[in-house]
């Protein structure tokens, strides 16, 4: 199970030898190009918001910032792989992910929360469920190896008595996934909202556990900055936690408006989109304290998968100052 692992690391060594052939660096008054991973999941609409809204622009501006690019991914493990090669600034991502990439050599840190909780367990609605004894022999389709999902499926499986080797998970994108259990290819899915939604509305499927259940309050998606721009820009990385949490703000206040152009980006139905906010077991948040513990668990538990070689502390993992002087 290091595939991952050595896939990460890969990419590490190859951004490396590049840099070295190529690169000038990141000095304290060229940087004016800020590039965004995220990925289609309501989980980081505060990213949606500030992007549609032209924050990231507006607020930046005065730091020399004259472009804002975002680049849209599947899942979180190739987004970090993106994020090793130097293609990245910035990413909204799975706490999960971040933990594989950092201990294959990632020069990173989460800045702030983004959300909480948030994904179902769900099975199609002609296979019966009583207990997770019932999900041996099932193909369930959730996110890549490394992922939030594939990690707390896994243990989850584990916790329950169930050996993971006795259930076919199958790593897919989430559009592929719902396409998926739509045309009985898979049994079930494990998915972030708003797929859970999209699921329910078309009919394919139902929630039989959703993930506060299989870790209470567990981290999912965060902000990370690189280390460079940490070290170099940290004004701009500053600027960028305090868009984060007005967007953040912003959506528990205009949650329609927060839909509509989420939707608008995604080409998501917009009616699901809100849905998917009052079916959801998530919370969208900025403070990176609160998902501490939880992101700190990951860590144990992908050593235990043989995701990575060893466990990872606090100081690995967040940089808590920027959020500190935003809310100062």
């Amino acid at each position: 199970m290091r595939s991952i692992t050595a896939t990460l690391l890969v990419v590490a060594m190859v951004a490396a030898f590049a840099c070295i052939a190529g690169c000038t660096g990141t000095g304290a008054d060229d940087m004016t190009h800020l590039r965004i991973g995220y990925q289609p999941s309501t989980h980081q609409i505060a990213h949606f918001t500030a992007m549609e809204k032209g924050w990231w622009q507006e607020d930046l501006a005065p730091l020399g910032i004259t472009k804002v690019t975002d680049n849209q991914f599947g899942t979180g493990p190739p987004e970090m792989q993106a994020m090793l090669a130097g293609e990245l600034d910035i990413a909204y991502v799975g706490a999960a992910p971040v933990v594989s990439a950092l201990a294959s050599g990632l020069d990173a840190k989460i800045i702030a929360a983004v959300q909480t909780q948030g994904s179902d367990l769900m099975l199609r609605n002609d296979i019966a469920y009583e207990s997770p004894q019932d999900l041996v022999g099932k193909e369930i389709a959730t996110y890549h190896p490394g992922s939030i999902q594939d990690t707390l499926l896994r243990t989850w499986l584990e916790k329950n008595g169930v050996d993971p080797a006795k259930v076919i998970i199958k790593p897919m994108d989430p559009g592929a996934a719902t396409t998926a259990i739509a045309a009985g290819k898979v049994d079930g899915v494990f998915l972030p909202d708003p797929y859970p939604a999209i699921i329910i509305a078309e009919g394919t499927g139902r929630t039989i556990v959703q993930s506060g259940e299989m870790m209470k309050d567990h981290a999912c998606c965060v902000l990370v900055a690189t280390g460079s721009l940490i070290r170099e820009h940290p004004d701009i990385v500053e600027q960028i936690v305090r868009t984060h949490i007005k967007a953040t703000e912003y959506n528990f206040e205009h949650q329609d408006e927060a839909a509509e152009l989420y939707s608008a980006k995604t080409g998501q139905n917009l009616d699901t989109v809100k849905a998917s906010f009052k079916i959801w077991d998530g919370t969208w948040t900025a403070d990176p304290r609160i998902i501490i513990p939880s992101t700190i668990e990951y860590t144990n538990l992908q050593y235990e998968l043989g995701y990575i070689k060893k466990p990872l502390t606090q100081d690995d993992l967040f940089d808590l100052s920027f959020y500190e002087k935003a809310r100062a």
